[in-house]
């Protein structure tokens, strides 16, 4: 098969996709004119006939595949023999013989493509021998058997670092940090990924799945709340207008003249950053990178 036929079958199958999403009733009538001009678009730059359309594959459905792990065909002497094969290919990386170990962890795969450590495994191979592409292709594979796998995050972030794709590479190691959050280097890689962003004069995604699960950060919410100084200024904040919000109260309103209301937010917001800074100078420091514009000004070194 040609690699334009192939290319023609994957527009099709998103024309086919799309096509199912407007005969269903989930889009608004805004997204239906969107998508209609966007089939008629594809439709018209890859030329599809009634032939491409024939062999169309249903994306839906290959998703759904993607998503289930393949069940282990492989007889238990078979792992066994896999798992040997993976160990001596970690001595050969540990000799730094990086092909004869990229040899050692494909054998392995060959005969268990269920075992995501394989693919991670020979990720670092490629990685070592330059093949950077491919060590994306393997991260990816082990992801997509096993989606919380923190190494295989962090890999594929060193990878694509080398590719110089820094905001993928970013979200690698976000999510690599957020699984495994007492690993220093991940946290490290994602340090300079931001310095990278930055000096390219790209603003670093805020984190905000990362920062709720920040243990630093959660501690520090916990014994806040716990501070009487920090309830009362909350309570006071909350009744400003005669009621909690939730209880036919609402949270003052800066331009209706609630002067009162105004004053305590204003105090309560005082009193966190100092608290936050008292209690965690380098996690408020984390914080301040992570809103700060590029190009703005930078604390002294």
């Amino acid at each position: 098969m040609s690699n334009m036929s192939e290319i023609k079958i994957v527009a099709a199958s998103i024309v086919d996709f799309l096509k199912r999403q407007l005969e269903g009733e989930t889009l608004s009538v805004d997204s239906r004119e969107s998508v209609e001009v966007g089939v008629q678009c594809i439709e018209t730059a890859f030329e599809l006939g009634p032939e491409d359309f024939a062999r169309a594959v249903n994306l839906q459905q290959l998703v759904q595949v993607y998503r289930t792990p393949p069940a282990s065909t492989a007889t238990s002497a078979e792992r066994a023999d896999a798992e040997r094969l993976k160990n001596e290919g970690n001595d050969l990386m540990k000799s730094e013989r990086h092909s004869e170990a990229l040899e050692k962890y494909s054998l392995a795969i060959g005969i268990d493509r269920t075992n995501p450590v394989y693919f991670c495994n020979r990720a670092a191979a490629h990685f070592k021998l330059g093949q950077h592409e491919a060590a994306v292709a393997d991260c990816m594979a082990a992801l997509a058997l096993q989606p919380d796998y923190g190494k295989a995050h962090g890999r594929l972030g060193l990878a694509l670092t080398a590719l110089e794709r820094h905001r993928e590479a970013r979200a690698a190691y976000a999510r690599a940090s957020q699984l495994e959050p007492d690993n220093e280097s991940y946290r490290q890689n994602l340090r300079l990924a931001d310095e990278r962003l930055n000096q390219r004069g790209e603003r670093p995604p805020l984190d905000l799945g990362g920062l709720l699960q920040n243990p630093a950060l959660l501690n520090m919410a916990t014994e806040m709340l716990a501070d009487p100084n920090m309830q009362n200024l909350i309570s006071g904040l909350m009744s400003s207008n005669g009621a909690a919000p939730g209880a036919g109260g609402v949270l003052p309103n800066p331009g209706g003249g609630n002067a009162g209301g105004m004053s305590a937010l204003l105090e309560a917001g005082q009193a966190l950053a100092q608290h936050m800074q008292a209690a965690n100078p380098e996690l408020v420091e984390q914080l301040r990178r992570q809103v700060r514009p590029p190009g703005g000004p930078q604390p002294p070194q």
